[in-house]
């Protein structure tokens, strides 16, 4: 079975529901408050219906996969053999920086709990990790 990569991008502020909202969403989320501009919302209307036809939405499949009492911190990662998916994400970063919204590239073998996955990504659950003491070093 191959090994295979994910790859998330997402902002770098934590949302105040505790979790980091992804790239669509962000965009999403200035365009239900009217800050995009004409061409910037062409571009989300244009790539958001391309992805609409050439990506499965998670929800479609299982509607309950992003419910936050279910699945808290649920988040979308593409698999790294998904390059022609991960490759139109650049416009809407472009969107993000025009707005001033720094956002992340994360990478990562094992991105957390799987709970949804098709060949083009997988929606995870974060990982579980102890509590430290922050003044603690081991």
């Amino acid at each position: 079975m191959p090994t295979h990569h994910y790859v998330r991008f997402q902002s770098a502020t934590r949302h105040r529901n505790g979790h980091f909202p992804g790239v669509f969403a962000l965009v999403n989320n200035l365009a239900e408050e009217g800050r995009l501009t004409p061409a910037q919302e062409h571009f989300r209307r244009t790539h958001n219906d391309w992805y609409d036809a050439n990506f499965l939405n998670p929800s479609t499949i299982d509607p309950d996969v992003y419910d936050r009492d279910l699945h808290p911190g649920a988040a979308s990662w593409f698999k790294s053999t998904s390059p022609h998916l991960i490759a139109r994400v650049d416009g809407y970063l472009a969107v993000l920086r025009a707005h001033r919204i720094p956002c992340h590239r994360l990478h990562s073998l094992t991105p957390g709990h799987v709970i949804y996955e098709d060949p083009d990504q997988v929606v995870v659950t974060p990982p579980r990790q102890p509590l430290r003491d922050p003044r603690h070093i081991p």
